[in-house]
């Protein structure tokens, strides 16, 4: 028996053998599936932690999902007003809970849904729960997966996994030992385009590919601001202030960290680096198993300091072929920044405002940043080729695919594991930037940025007393 996987106590065994000599055998439930395990003929119970923007569209699309129930939701902010943010609607644990509550009565499950401001409190009375959804601010991300998993939930979480490397290591290892469910948010993984492309690069239709290029248009939510904001202001009406800060260091309340904006900030936030990598270098590191990069420089494009992110950036992420890592030369774009046309375009293309672009020795591939499907070029080359087989699976939804792997028993593709090597080619970028656009010779056996040992205090974050994982 892989104890990792079903971890049978001697106790459970001494038990179990005792009641088949006397002609029955029971076995806990836990034990037949193991940890966390949910009957394919059970409705999957969810709770919701974080309710903002991003919380209620994570929770509105578990709602779409046949036999999926959401039964708490914690938040330490029961009303947010997201008018002003791209998600154009109000949230908070107020909003999302009447949200999930109308929805479920209309498919006949009047049950109110339990509310909490701490999470913590929300893990501790409702052991019904399957699965955690994690939908709060990065620096959060870690403490709380782990939390879940190490209660034998499976989890879902959004992007980036983790707000430093170590605590992507730490999340990898724990799901690995705990064999749970995972999943990260980073959604376009789920789409049949970002599938068809990495079939294409793998079959070669554009020749040997050594470099790729991603941009996208984000940048820093105020750009004003040069370092923290000054001064304090008016706490909302029961926001609890201190249960947001969570692991950091803690500071005055301002509207300019919350709801959205906390992004532009390094202590919460990894800039558009952090908030697009795992979307955007997706493919790249897909296709070409990349794990470890030799070396990381990304500098920032307008004003930042150890505390607030740039408005832009430009970097460079340098991989050497080891093992099945191909050799690969990533260049990174933010804040607007794009590269120059490529000659294999035609005469008045205009690149898409986010995408990722392959450089091959026949030709290039674009993948936009919304379906990602492989627009080859030049045309001559387009029009030659045949589609490659397919060899990848296609997803039944990025939501789906996480129920069905609770139900299953198989991790979807964008399981933690895989997500943690994604997260943390992404945080190796954000290391440099937080460090001015130092390079980064980057040693993954030891955890370590070569010769700057400054360095380890992104690389495992001091948290404060109470949040130590």
């Amino acid at each position: 028996m892989n104890n990792d996987k079903a971890p049978f106590s001697r106790r459970d065994f001494v038990k179990a053998a005792a009641l088949s000599g006397a002609g029955m055998m029971i076995v806990p439930r836990h034990v037949i599936g193991g940890p966390g395990y949910t009957a394919p003929s059970d409705q999957v119970n969810l709770g919701i932690i974080g309710a903002g923007g991003k919380g209620k569209q994570n929770a509105a699309e578990f709602l779409k999902l046949e036999n999926v129930n959401i039964s708490a939701v914690a938040d330490p902010a029961y009303y947010w007003n997201l008018a002003d943010f791209y998600y154009r609607s109000e949230a908070g644990r107020g909003p999302v809970t009447e949200m999930i509550e109308t929805q479920q009565a209309a498919k006949g499950n009047t049950k109110r849904v339990a509310q909490y401001n701490n999470f913590r409190k929300m893990m501790e009375n409702t052991t019904e729960l399957d699965g955690i959804v994690i939908s709060t601010p990065d620096h959060t991300h870690a403490y709380i997966a782990l939390m879940a998993l190490k209660m034998g939930k499976h989890v879902f979480c959004e992007k980036p996994l983790t707000h430093n490397i170590w605590e992507a290591r730490e999340v990898a290892k724990v799901t690995q030992e705990t064999g749970l469910m995972t999943q990260m948010g980073n959604m376009g993984h789920s789409t049949d385009g970002i599938r068809e492309t990495v079939e294409y690069l793998r079959a070669g239709v554009i020749g040997e590919v050594k470099e790729c290029h991603a941009w996208v248009p984000a940048g820093r939510w105020i750009p004003s601001l040069r370092g923290l904001p000054e001064g304090k202001s008016t706490m909302p009406v029961g926001f609890d202030w201190d249960q947001w800060i969570g692991p950091r260091e803690m500071v005055p309340f301002h509207e300019n960290y919350v709801p959205v904006t906390w992004r532009d900030f390094w202590d919460y936030g990894c800039g558009a680096l952090g908030d697009f990598g795992c979307h955007d270098l997706d493919a790249v590191t897909w296709a070409f198993n990349l794990k470890s990069p030799d070396t990381v420089q990304v500098f920032p494009a307008g004003y930042s300091d150890s505390k607030i992110a740039p408005y832009g950036e430009i970097g460079y992420f340098n991989f050497s072929s080891k093992g099945d890592q191909k050799a690969m030369k990533i260049n990174w774009y933010s804040g607007g920044l794009k590269p120059d046309l490529h000659p294999a375009l035609p005469t008045g293309y205009a690149y898409p405002a986010r995408a990722s672009m392959f450089v091959g020795s026949k030709g290039i591939i674009i993948n936009d940043g919304s379906q990602r499907k492989p627009q080859v070029f030049p045309e001559s080359l387009r029009n030659s080729i045949k589609p490659p087989k397919q060899t990848i699976a296609r997803s039944a939804g990025h939501f789906q695919d996480w129920v069905n792997a609770i139900r299953n028993k198989e991790q979807s593709s964008a399981n933690f594991e895989y997500g943690s090597r994604l997260t943390e080619i992404t945080l190796l970028g954000v290391l440099s930037l937080r460090m001015g656009g130092k390079l980064i010779q980057w040693d993954y056996e030891n955890m370590k940025a070569k010769g700057i040992p400054e360095a380890d205090q992104y690389i495992k974050e001091p948290v404060r007393s109470g949040w130590e994982m």
